[in-house]
């Protein structure tokens, strides 16, 4: 006897739940404001909701100098004491817990039994595969990783990852919803650990680490020669494309005929560094001296003032080429 396959909800959400209102979760609810969806949220701590409607105000803010259109806003959302309130009459669930795995294999059991079988179940987690998450799930299949990057209003990136049990439909539901409210989701095929876009910055800054503890360059120096070099160019196109660019007429199999074995020599030389004391000491010291005082506060302000800046031309870029 067969089994019908699911129609996951996609194009039709209008409706979002968000449990767990932290940082990530309000960064979420605000986005999912700004694009006309209702949100309803819940947060097991006694200050849940005042937390999240504050940093909506303040993601909102940001997201009106993007002039993205606050298409919603606070009135659209919701907030309940429970999770089953919060869960009914979503079409969308977004979980946002805690990096603990216990924790979020339970929580999702939970949402799991509740949310009808045809509504997507999106994890935040930064780190833990779906087919881990799907544990104590009745229907595992429509579990995926939907992945933001920090801070999610502002950032388009959402990496989609499907679990071993995950139906395929169900990912390509996740994506096309993501896709259809401004995002830019990517579709991971394969299971890894720290999913995509966290194992390219993880490769990037264990190099920064170890030229730091060899003494090659201070703190400072390592972000600066980001910052105002390949950082500017990562912006507008990923590693792949620039290396095409860097292979003149020829594109990116001229690069690998004429410098590939020069690569293959660089990586040779890469460190593996480890966080011990002097290191530690090292990062440390190096940070508060490029902070120079700067409060966590101003430097997040600064840093989110300046991607505004860069979304806005990126933007701009799109409308040209469009």
């Amino acid at each position: 006897m067969s089994t019908a396959p699911i129609a996951y909800r996609s194009e039709g959400i209008r409706t979002v739940a968000i449990i767990g209102c932290g940082l990530i979760g309000g960064a979420w609810a605000a986005y999912f404001l700004s694009r006309g969806l209702a949100v309803r949220a819940y947060d097991p701590l006694p200050d849940g909701e005042a937390r999240l409607r504050k940093i909506v105000c303040e993601a909102l803010a940001d997201l009106a100098l993007l002039g993205g259109g606050s298409k919603g806003g606070a009135g659209a959302l919701a907030y309940f004491p429970t999770l089953g309130e919060a869960v009914a009459g979503a079409d969308y669930v977004q979980e946002n817990a805690p990096e603990k795995i216990e924790l979020k294999q339970a929580l999702l059991g939970e949402i799991d039994a509740i949310a009808p079988c045809d509504v997507v179940i999106g994890s935040s987690t930064s780190s833990f595969p779906a087919s881990e998450l799907q544990a104590g799930c009745s229907f595992p299949q429509r579990v995926v990783v939907a992945h933001p990057f920090n801070p999610p209003h502002l950032v388009p990136l959402v990496e989609i990852v499907r679990g071993q049990r995950t139906d395929i439909a169900a990912q390509d539901a996740a994506y096309r919803f993501f896709e259809r409210i401004g995002k830019a989701p990517v579709w991971v095929a394969k299971e890894a650990v720290g999913h995509l876009a966290n194992r390219m910055s993880a490769a990037l800054w264990r190099e920064a680490v170890h030229i730091v503890a060899e003494g090659i360059a201070s703190v400072e120096d390592v972000d600066r020669a980001i910052r105002f070099g390949p950082g500017l160019r990562w912006a507008i196109d990923g590693p792949h494309m620039l290396y095409h660019l860097g292979g003149g007429e020829g594109g990116i199999e001229a690069y690998l005929n004429h410098l590939g074995p020069a690569q293959e020599a660089r990586w040779a030389t890469l460190g593996t560094p480890k966080l011990d004391a002097a290191t530690r000491t090292k990062l440390i010291e190096g940070v508060a001296d490029e902070a120079d005082g700067r409060s966590i506060d101003k430097l997040k302000s600064r840093r989110d003032r300046l991607m505004i800046a860069v979304l806005k031309a990126l933007a701009d870029d799109t409308r040209e080429d469009g």
